[in-house]
C-alpha cells in the first residue's frame, strides 16, 4: 500500500475538485489522473502535479506555427515519427511535466543521475522521516549475476528468502528505533527523555538504511523524460526503478499519445547496430554464414548482436 497522510489525501481531493477554465491546450487523458496517487512498490507512488503542452505543442514547435495549427492528426503523427526517427529533439523540449514521486533512497540515488531535470527533495534536516522502508517481494530476491557485475541472477530459494527478508526488516526497524533515540523523539514528535537534548536531525538521519523512503518533486521536459524511460523502462534496468518507469510510461501514454507510440516504435522497441555489427548483418542478409570468428567483435558484443536479432 502507498502511504500518504490524511492531510495529503484531503489536499489531493481538494485539488481534483478544483476546475479552472483555460485557453491552454490540455491532455484529456492526463487530466483524468491529475494529482492522483499511482502506487509503486510497497509504499511508493507517482503523482502528476502539473504539465505544459501536449502533442500539438511538439508539432507547433517543429513547424513554428501559430495556435494549435490546422493539420490533420495523421499529418501530426507522421511529423512526430519523423522527428523521433531522425533524432530531432528540440521540439520535444517544449512540453514539460512535474511529478511528485515517493521512492526508496537507493532508487532516488540512481534516478538523480539523470541530471536534466529540476528536483526538490524532502529534507530530513528539517523533518522527521516516517517508519517506511522498502522490503522486496520474494520473487525479487535474487543472487548476484555471474555475467553482469551490476545485475541479478537466479531467484534465491525459499529458506534463503526468509533469511534475507528477516534481516532487511529487523535492520530497518532497529535503525529507525535508534534514529528516534538519537533525536530523543517518539514517532509523534514527543520528547522521549526530558533530560536529554537529542541529536540534530541532519546528523541522526545518517543511521537510516538506503531502503527508507524519500520524496521529491521532479520536473523535466519530454525529450529528457524519454531519455530516462529509454534506459529505466528497459528489461535490463534494476527492477525497483523500472517499476517507476513503467508507471511513468503509462502517464506519458495518457499525456502525449502520438509521441508515446512513436517513442515505442523508434526507441523502446528499436535496436541500433555498430559499424561492425551492421557489416555482419549485411553479410548474413546476403546469404553468408557468419560466426563470431568472422568478425572483430568481442564475445559480449557478438552475444548482444545475436540477441538483438533474436538468434539466442
Amino acid at each position: 500500500m502507498s502511504n500518504i497522510s490524511n492531510e495529503q489525501s484531503l489536499e489531493i481531493v481538494r485539488a481534483r475538485e478544483a476546475v479552472v477554465p483555460t485557453r491552454r491546450p490540455v491532455a484529456a487523458g492526463l487530466e483524468e489522473i491529475l494529482f492522483e496517487v499511482l502506487p509503486v512498490l510497497d509504499h511508493g507512488f507517482v503523482r502528476v502535479v502539473d504539465y505544459m503542452g501536449d502533442d500539438s505543442a511538439i508539432v507547433q514547435a517543429a513547424r513554428v506555427s501559430y495556435g494549435r495549427g490546422t493539420k490533420q492528426v495523421s499529418e501530426d503523427n507522421n511529423l512526430i515519427n519523423y522527428l523521433l526517427r531522425h533524432w530531432h529533439t528540440t521540439p520535444f523540449e517544449m512540453a514539460e511535466i512535474k511529478l511528485h514521486v515517493k521512492m526508496p533512497i537507493f532508487v532516488a540515488r540512481q534516478w538523480i543521475r539523470h541530471r536534466m531535470a529540476n528536483v526538490n527533495e524532502y529534507s530530513a534536516r528539517y523533518s522527521i522521516l516516517d517508519r517506511e522502508f522498502y522490503v522486496p517481494a520474494t520473487e525479487q530476491l535474487a543472487a548476484q549475476s555471474v555475467q553482469n557485475r551490476q545485475g541479478r541472477g537466479e531467484v534465491v530459494g525459499a529458506e534463503e528468502a526468509k533469511h534475507v527478508l528477516r534481516i532487511l526488516t529487523e535492520d530497518a526497524e532497529r535503525n529507525y528505533d535508534h534514529y528516534l533515540d538519537l533525536l530523543n523523539h517518539d514517532e509523534d514528535g514527543k520528547r522521549l527523555d526530558e533530560g536529554r537534548q537529542g541529536l540534530a536531525r541532519e546528523l541522526a538521519r545518517m543511521n537510516l538504511t538506503l531502503n527508507f523512503y524519500t520524496q521529491w518533486y521532479w520536473k523535466t521536459d519530454l525529450h529528457n523524460l524519454m531519455n530516462f524511460l529509454r534506459l529505466r523502462a528497459d528489461p535490463h534496468a534494476q527492477y525497483e526503478i523500472r517499476a517507476y518507469a513503467e508507471v511513468i510510461l503509462d502517464v506519458m501514454r495518457k499525456w502525449v499519445p502520438l509521441t508515446y507510440e512513436a517513442f515505442r516504435e523508434h526507441r523502446l522497441e528499436a535496436a541500433t547496430f555498430s559499424g561492425q555489427a551492421m557489416r555482419a548483418l549485411l553479410r548474413m542478409l546476403a546469404g553468408e554464414t557468419v560466426t563470431h570468428s568472422d568478425t572483430s567483435m568481442t564475445k559480449r558484443e557478438w552475444d548482444e548482436f545475436r540477441t538483438k536479432l533474436g538468434l539466442t
